[in-house]
């Protein structure tokens, strides 16, 4: 593939002056990042056309309404409907046409063994592929989702290639554009990036790009593809050990006397070496659909290389051990009727992909416990079972719940506390924080640290405080 180079990767804004108009963008994937990317997008001036095979989230956003939990989601998509810059199909190929850059979000779930699962990749790079060959000019293709390196130029870029019959870096431009939006507050994290990296091989691609964020990020991070790759990993790989790293110190603290959130607070408070306090604190174990897969990626990327990883490799087993704590914990009160607060994996989403609190809940519910569940942001009309064929080779605990969760799950926290001895605590919301103080007659297995300061109740137990 005859490519050109850009030397940098250090922080650049580089702006287009021939761009005046705003690229028309189609998004591949309207899951968590795809949906929110269209909203924001639009709202951002551009003509969006979202894609996905699922019909049902093809008329939601069609009609404006959010697929998914996710604050302001619904109200941007509303907007952009009704100002005609949103639009929705399961024709790839005709977005492709109709559009000047496709970001690509699809899913790259864990395959069997560890690695990741390149189906969804191949098969929207030959869907793009019939609409390059049948378009003229100048197309980007932005691959956003969580890949190995190496795997946009080895994967989608020979299938776009071999399909077209044109060449990348000449014919079409392809890059790596990593996301960093946290759900629950995904659309502020749009508006306010932390950082916007844009990983590619050719110069027009990074103007074109950088031109699309500039009202977000007029600094954009001009890398190669690979760096960027692998600062996603990185990045993630990252936070899923600043998660374990304080619940450790929270684990080695409560047997000593010592308030681990009294020492992590000091800790923190060292922003120059300890880098950011987010995340550094003892909580519950980490979860979700990026932190759990990356890890297991790059454990396994470093596996084939023959490289020893022991912290990265055994991250996992730490986080088992934390869900194996709160297990214990709730068996140590000796009731048998549990109540729970909270079953995403964090606060503010519907997503259980690999939510900590299910493994508990599976373990319990094979040990025969009555079981009764409320979330803030989820509902006997959430999509559960869309969910799982995403974690079919990672998240035991959904799996084996997912037949039973529907008749756990209560639309009134009242139900809880009136069928549950045990409160566990899984997220720190305002609701859950008045519950710790309230239910006195309940055993609290707190996760989440949701009260400062602590009830001076016998029965309030903290995972790691």
């Amino acid at each position: 593939m005859e490519m050109l180079s850009i030397e940098t990767s250090s922080a650049q804004s580089v702006t287009p002056a021939y761009l005046s108009d705003k690229p028309a963008i189609s998004i591949v994937g309207l899951g968590y990042v795809g949906a929110v990317s269209t909203a924001c997008l639009s709202k951002l001036g551009h003509r969006v056309v979202g894609v996905d095979l699922d019909h049902r989230k093809v008329d939601q956003i069609n009609k404006g309404i959010s697929p998914i939990h996710e604050k302001d989601l619904g109200q941007y998509l509303a907007q952009g409907v009704s100002a005609g810059r949103i639009s929705a199909t399961d024709d790839l190929a005709a977005a492709v046409r109709e559009t000047d850059v496709t970001f690509v979000s699809v899913g790259t779930p864990t395959a069997e063994g560890g690695g990741c699962d390149y189906s969804y990749i191949e098969g929207a790079a030959r869907s793009m592929a019939v609409g390059l060959a049948q378009k003229d000019g100048f197309h980007v293709f932005a691959m956003r989702c969580s890949i190995p390196p190496g795997t946009t130029m080895k994967v989608m870029t020979p299938i776009l290639e071999m399909l077209s019959g044109k060449v990348a870096g000449r014919d079409f431009g392809v890059c790596f554009n990593p996301e960093f939006l946290r759900e629950g507050v995904a659309i502020s994290d749009f508006h306010a990036p932390p950082k916007t990296v844009i990983g590619t091989t050719d110069l027009h691609t990074a103007q074109i790009m950088s031109r699309i964020y500039e009202p977000v990020d007029a600094n954009p991070i001009i890398t190669s593809i690979e760096t960027a790759e692998m600062v996603k990993y990185v990045d993630n790989v990252w936070h899923a050990t600043k998660v374990c790293f304080a619940n450790e110190i929270g684990r080695l603290c409560k047997p000593m006397g010592v308030d681990s959130h009294d020492v992590m607070d000091v800790f923190v408070q060292d922003t120059k070496l300890n880098l950011s306090p987010y995340y550094l604190k003892p909580g519950f174990a980490y979860g979700g659909s990026c932190l759990p897969k990356e890890v297991r990626a790059v454990a396994h990327l470093a596996e084939n290389a023959g490289v020893d990883l022991p912290l990265i490799s055994n991250l996992a087993n730490s986080n088992q051990e934390h869900i194996n704590q709160a297990i214990r914990m709730v068996r140590a009160t000796g009731s048998k009727k549990v109540g729970v607060l909270g079953l995403a994996f964090k606060p503010g989403t519907d997503d259980l992909r690999e939510s900590p609190v299910l493994e508990v809940l599976a373990a319990l519910q094979k040990e025969n416990y009555e079981i009764r569940a409320y979330d803030e942001a989820i509902n006997s009309e959430t999509a559960l079972l869309a969910q799982v064929p995403y974690i079919k080779h990672a998240s035991p605990g959904l799996k084996s719940l997912v037949g039973n969760l529907p008749y756990f799950l209560c639309d009134d926290i009242e139900d809880v506390l009136a069928n549950s001895d045990i409160l566990l605590i899984a997220h720190d919301t305002p609701q859950y924080r008045q519950l710790a103080h309230r239910c006195t007659e309940h055993h609290i297995v707190d996760l989440a640290r949701v009260s400062e300061p602590m009830p001076e109740q016998e029965r309030y137990q903290g995972i790691a405080w």
